[in-house]
């Protein structure tokens, strides 16, 4: 039986963009979730498989030119590969057109930093990775929150990697109601118990953040330079076309 017949009615569209260095957990947990719901399409530039930072690849079961015209949700998840989707024009491009028309913009983990490249969350509230909240900063005009979900009109983004099962429940709780959103946590039984209460820096205390920090540092501090030179780039631009139209 197929699993996506447990709740007949209209599927929700929902695009799951892939690029190299994606992390496999940001984008399964909620797609776990939703897939009881809607018709995932994953979406990448071309139809060979898309390696994730883990070691696994995800085929993509359509291109960026030929993907639906209209989603329910737009979906970036984030990954050590992040930095890199952030500077390729062919991703921003996507998002910035599929965004006139999807319902809802979403990400988990350092995928709001490339939903923030693409010029997509200037004016929201949104959330990320505890160790890019900065980067995050950094795109401009855009208010860093730590909270597991944010929620902020139709932007819905998530903080790091497990975070995602979180997103996928809070945006269907939205989209289908607080009692399928129940009813779906309920049968992938969603009842986390981790063995250690170390995730987020205020339970882990300083020594283990200051070690996570180090390890992430080079990743953090690249995020940041990229998203500044990001930041400077839409300035430019912005009052380029400003010049223009006052011409």
């Amino acid at each position: 039986m197929d699993a996506s017949a447990l709740f007949p009615g209209q599927r929700l569209e929902v695009g799951m963009v892939l690029y190299p260095g994606f992390t496999m957990q940001d984008l399964i947990g909620p797609q776990t979730v939703l897939s009881l719901h809607s018709n995932s399409h994953f979406i990448a530039s071309t139809l060979d498989p898309v390696p994730s930072d883990g070691g696994g690849a995800l085929v993509p079961s359509v291109t960026f030119a030929d993907a639906p015209r209209v989603l329910d949700i737009l979906f970036v998840p984030g990954g050590f590969g992040s930095n890199a989707a952030m500077q390729d024009r062919e991703i921003l491009a996507f998002l910035s057109d599929r965004a006139k028309t999807a319902r809802f913009i979403t990400s988990v983990c350092s995928g709001s930093l490339v939903l923030g490249a693409a010029g997509l969350l200037e004016g929201y509230r949104a959330a990320t990775h505890w160790a890019l909240h900065d980067a995050l900063a950094a795109l401009g005009g855009i208010t860093p929150v730590r909270e597991r979900v944010v929620t902020d009109r139709n932007r819905v983004t998530a903080g790091g990697v497990t975070a995602g099962i979180d997103f996928g429940l809070a945006l269907l709780a939205q989209v289908r109601g607080e009692r399928v959103a129940r009813l779906t946590q309920l049968m992938i039984e969603y009842d986390p118990a981790p063995p250690f209460d170390s995730g987020s820096p205020d339970r882990a205390g300083p020594e283990l953040t200051a070690e996570a920090t180090a390890l992430l540092g080079g990743l953090a501090a690249e995020a940041v330079r990229i998203a500044r030179a990001r930041h400077d780039d839409r300035d430019r631009d912005s009052r380029l076309v400003a010049a223009v139209d006052t011409a």
